[in-house]
Parts: C-alpha cells; structure tokens; sequence
C-alpha cells in the first residue's frame, strides 16, 4: 500500500512543476556561467527576471545595488554599460552583468535531437521456410538520448541509472529490439494512465492501480522488475524528463547502452543551459558487450566508430564481420558474473508467487 499512497505527492508535484515551467516560459530568462564550465546547466546557473518599473527586465544571478549620484540619477557599478532598474515588486534600483532575454521569440536554440532510431527493421524479403533473403544485422542497436541537470529537464538528471529494471533476455521470449522497445514504452503508457486517473478525479490507489496495470497488460512479467518499474515511473512524474530519457534511463541501468558522447541541446544567448548524452542501446547486455570489443576489431567501423553524439553510429554487424571476430581477444566477464548471479537468484526466487504477490497488492 505504501507505493500506492506515495504516488499522491507525486503527482501533485508534477502538476505545480508543469504550471511553474509554464510561467517561466511566459517570461524572460537569464544565465551566467558562475562556475567556469563553459556552460550555465548547473542549478542556480539560469533564472527568470523580473520587472522594472522603467518598463524593462532585471536578472537575479549577480545583481547588485545601483549606486545613487548627486544629481539624483543612479549608476551601475559593474560598468556604465549596464542599466539600473527598480523592481516592481520593491526594492532600491539594481543591475546585473546578465542580459534578460524572452524564452519564446527563439532565444532558447534547439539543437537537432538525436534520431529516435526504432532498430534495424525486420521488413525484408524471406524464403517459404521464414528464412531472411536480405541484409542480416547481428546485434543491432538503436540510436537514443538522454539529459543531465539542465534547464529543460527541471535539473533532474535524465541519464540517472535506477536498476536493473529490462531484464537481459538470455535466450528467453524476449528476443527482439521491438520488445524492449515495447517494454519501454509500457512503463510510460504507465504514467500516462496514472496521471490521467488522477485528473479525473481517481483516489490515489485507483490513479496508481491505473499506471501498474497499463506497465504489465501485454508484457511478459519474466522480462521487467516490476516493483522496480513502478518506482521509476513515479520518479519521472516528478520530474521534466520525456519518454526518450525513460527508455535511456531503462536500458542504460539495465547495461544495455553504450554512452557515444555529450552535446548541448539546448541554449540561451549562446550559453548551454542543457546537454544530452547519445547513446547506442542493445537489446541484451551480452549485445551492447561484443559491439563494444568487437567494434575496434573490424576495420569496416574504423571510419564512423560510434558516430557522433548527436548521431550514434549504432547499426549490427553483418554476418560476414561477426564471423570475422576473434572472441578469445573479449573480455566476456561482466556477462558471465551475470549469468551466474541470475542463476542464484533464479533458484531463491520463485517467480510465480513473485507475480501472484504483486497482483493482490494492485488488486486488494
């Protein structure tokens, strides 16, 4: 019961966080890089300005006091190139180093995201016994991002790993990207439900309910922590993270991506105020592993390597260069100590009752 309860908070703050992140759009915004990094994506780093009574903007960050001249007049002590002003919620006059700028006549410069790659589709031509007649890719990934601390995500950070929520399928049922892709998925069609629940007026069990049962119907319960799952989807109501970051932060802390690198997503007046991390993401672990060892082995991915971050280089190999690779040079350890802590938990954990547990507490 005590997941059901927390998610009542949860998704009050969801709702004051949107309506906040509505008004400081409305607004202007400012952002100094304080700590030397090149960018403003840290806490404290941006901040909405206010009025004047002279009818123009006032950041916060840096503002000092406006000293008064004889004449009456008052001067900027930071340089004579910077306007005081008088806050219309009170105070004396005042400047700042840092220009306010309006969020929406395109201060803020987006950046091309990173293609929501869907995988290697599995759309070409077969023989009568189902055999593929056209390119194979072994291991294929797909391209995904996902966002530290910055501006557009309220400073959550995006790319936090949370578990091992996807579990490798090693074999079983699940043997496609488009499965993972849909468990994914399932987790956010989750938080959908539970928020939209919750605006019809749900109980926060029922609004809770709502979001369990939308993350398992049409999921194989063997191949997501369930428990798990629910936790981190009601951590990602609290925050400004979309469904891309979700799938990167599944599949990430589930050691199924590979980080290509950092870009700036999104700036103010030149500055960044939010990076992104591009990623390859595999549908085993075991995949993400040989892509990873296997890569520097084949003179075919010398040219691209892993791409860009903005563009992760992520397709399989062909059958030609998986037959090409020399496994005794692979260091497969990581999978095998997976392997064998799977197995023991496999032993003590019956998954039936795991199951049967988890249901009575969605439906009492």
């Amino acid at each position: 019961m005590g997941w059901r309860l927390s998610l009542w908070p949860a998704l009050l703050l969801a709702s004051g966080l949107a309506l906040t992140t509505a008004s400081v759009q409305a607004q202007q915004l400012c952002a100094a890089d304080l700590d030397g990094s090149g960018d403003a994506d840290g806490a404290g780093e941006t901040a909405q300005c206010s009025d004047t009574k002279e009818g123009s903007y006032l950041c916060p960050i840096q503002q000092v006091a406006c000293v008064a001249e004889p004449a009456g007049a008052y001067s900027c002590p930071l340089g004579s190139q910077y306007a005081c002003g008088t806050p219309t919620s009170g105070g004396p006059p005042s400047c700042s180093p840092n220009a306010c700028t309006p969020v929406t006549g395109g201060a803020i410069e987006e950046e091309e995201p990173v293609v929501d790659d869907p995988g290697a589709p599995n759309d070409g031509p077969v023989d009568a016994d189902g055999n593929c007649l056209g390119a194979i890719e072994i291991f294929a990934g797909r391209a995904l991002r996902c966002r530290p601390a910055g501006l557009k995500t309220s400073f959550s950070n995006c790319c936090k790993d949370r578990g091992e929520i996807v579990k490798d399928g090693m074999g079983s049922s699940i043997s496609s990207i488009g499965t993972k892709i849909a468990i994914a998925r399932g987790v956010w069609s989750g938080m959908k439900a539970a928020y939209t629940a919750f605006k019809a007026g749900a109980t926060a069990g029922q609004a809770a309910g709502a979001g369990a049962n939308a993350i398992i119907v049409g999921i194989d319960p063997t191949s997501i922590a369930i428990s798990l799952a629910i936790n981190f989807m009601m951590d990602f109501l609290l925050s400004g993270c979309d469904q891309q970051d979700m799938e990167v932060g599944m599949l990430r802390g589930s050691g199924m991506c590979h980080e290509v690198g950092t870009y700036c997503a999104s700036k103010i007046l030149g500055i960044c105020v939010q990076k992104a991390r591009g990623h390859c993401c595999f549908n085993t672990r075991l995949g993400r592993i040989i892509q990873e060892q296997g890569r520097p082995q084949l003179a075919s991915f010398n040219a691209m390597g892993w791409g860009t971050p903005k563009k992760p280089y992520c397709r399989g190999f062909t059958p030609e260069e998986f037959q090409a690779l020399d496994f005794s040079k692979m260091d497969l350890s990581e999978y095998y100590s997976d392997i064998e802590a799977r197995a023991q938990s496999d032993i003590q954990i019956d998954m039936k009752d795991r199951i049967d547990a988890y249901m009575e507490t969605v439906n009492p």
